[in-house]
């Protein structure tokens, strides 16, 4: 698969990424290299990517962080600063990041910020990080039980896909990932969508070409709006209440947490029937999506007081402005449409409908 070119890096596949990722150590002679892990990604990729790395000599040294979203957070960075500063990381370190989205996101904004910032680079582990968190630059952290709330954009050196890592992943984790692929189709492309929804005529082979496709799309869009003041914003789609819903359901001791992809998937199923109400989708797409969606991802039971505080939980959403919450809808399959306003009484109705799927 050729390199793909985002607008300050380069994604990098397979055996190529390798390639790509010796000759920039070999070129730029950094001072030290630290690889960030978590616990998972340590005993099952690191070996891996130890025997691919050529490290010409430059110490190598490793650093392990607990997994899951949970700890997303400042105090893990902090942990992470304290031991680059312990190692005697110069500005002249590189930091590789090997692990999902969250080994990525959080990686990326501790390189950005240490001295303030050092040069990193991506080698995600996970579908979801693959199609989505490794592209366009978004580093940072949760506050408490709210998404990414802080952070920064700040692109890495380039960005490497070894889809062998898929071979480590529980299913669950690869359902999660499907979630953000079947986003890309419906705010950017039918034909990638009906492909997606169509998987029974496919076999695995086809799925390095899928994330290839999933990646072009993302990159279209981050490129040409690296700060999402406008046409960025389309990669929300299915996330304001799916970032809400996943918050709820992270931080209440009686809820089971949900993975980001199951969150998400929620969230475009009741941003999709808000659509038909007030972007005019039509309602043969409406039972297109869902079915489309729920032949993946099992429906989850959310009760009317879930509902409030998870309604609640809107305000602290990035996308608003002027205290006014933000939603990215859809006219059609392909079709986005930004910064709709949505009452609370319509996204009642959709948690009504999505109840009666």
């Amino acid at each position: 698969m050729n390199s793909i070119s985002t607008k300050n890096a380069v994604v990098h596949f397979n055996s190529q990424a390798y390639k790509e990722l010796n000759n920039y150590i070999k070129t730029t002679k950094p001072s030290k290299i630290f690889i960030l892990v978590d616990t998972n990604t340590h005993d099952l990729c690191l070996p891996q990517f130890l025997e691919q790395l050529e490290s010409n000599d430059i110490i190598v040294e490793v650093m392990e962080m607990p997994n899951g979203e949970d700890h997303k957070t400042i105090d893990i960075c902090s942990g992470v600063w304290e031991a680059l500063s312990e190692y005697n990381a110069d500005r002249k370190s590189l930091l590789i990041n090997l692990g999902g989205g969250v080994v990525t996101d959080l990686g990326g904004f501790v390189a950005s910020t240490y001295m303030r910032g050092i040069a990193y680079i991506n080698m995600p582990t996970s579908l979801l990080a693959m199609v989505d968190a490794s592209v366009g630059g978004k580093t940072g952290v949760d506050l408490g039980a709210l998404k990414n709330q802080v952070g920064i954009v700040n692109e890495g050196e380039m960005v490497g896909i070894d889809t062998s890592f898929l071979n480590t992943l529980p299913q669950n984790e690869m359902v999660s990932g499907f979630a953000e692929m079947l986003k890309h189709g419906l705010i950017y492309d039918k034909v990638y969508w009906n492909t997606l929804t169509h998987l029974e005529n496919l076999d695995i082979s086809d799925l390095d070409k899928l994330i290839y496709d999933s990646v072009v799309i993302k990159n279209k869009v981050v490129t040409e709006d690296p700060k999402e003041l406008g046409l960025r914003k389309i990669l929300n789609f299915g996330h304001t209440l799916g970032h809400a819903i996943e918050s709820y359901f992270l931080e209440n001791a009686d809820k089971t947490p949900l993975l980001h992809g199951e969150a998400i998937a929620i969230g475009m199923l009741l941003e999709t029937y808000i659509s038909t109400k007030t972007c005019g989708l039509s309602e043969k797409e409406l039972h297109i999506i869902c079915e489309g969606i729920l032949k993946t991802f099992a429906k989850v039971d959310i009760n009317k007081q879930d509902q409030d505080l998870i309604i609640n939980l809107l305000k602290y959403d990035k996308k608003n402005s002027h205290g006014i919450v933000k939603f990215v809808l859809l006219e059609a399959i392909g079709q986005p449409k930004i910064d709709c306003e949505v009452s609370n009484e319509l996204i009642l109705e959709a948690f009504d409908y999505y109840l009666a799927l």
